[in-house]
């Protein structure tokens, strides 16, 4: 399970309906499920994100046995949500979670 901060000018795309709407978009199909957005695509068997006020917690079940080709395609498709949905690209992302290990926050 990992939580990612949202940009500031992103806070809106953790309302339900934008949420959803980014999911269908990347994924292709997302369904509410207790209080979470659930979707499947490609490698990813499940991926379950919850939102907050200023973050999202985003929890995934993976199918190991897929070809490389799907696993390419699944972690490219994963990237443009997350990046969608925060704010930040994968740099951004990558240098934000080393910042919070060197401060002990991880």
């Amino acid at each position: 399970m990992s939580e990612y901060e949202v940009r500031k000018g992103s806070t809106e795309n953790l309302q339900p309906e934008k949420l959803k709407a980014i999911m269908r978009e990347v994924f292709g199909n997302a369904e509410e499920r207790d209080g979470a957005f659930v979707a499947t695509f490609g490698a990813i068997k499940e991926v379950r994100v919850v939102p907050g006020k200023k973050s999202m917690t985003v929890e995934t079940k993976m199918d190991l046995g897929v070809s490389d080709e799907v696993a390419g395609q699944t972690i490219k498709a994963y990237n443009v949500f997350l990046e969608k949905a925060t704010g930040y690209t994968a740099k951004e992302r990558g240098k934000r979670a080393k910042k919070k290990a060197k401060e002990g926050k991880l």
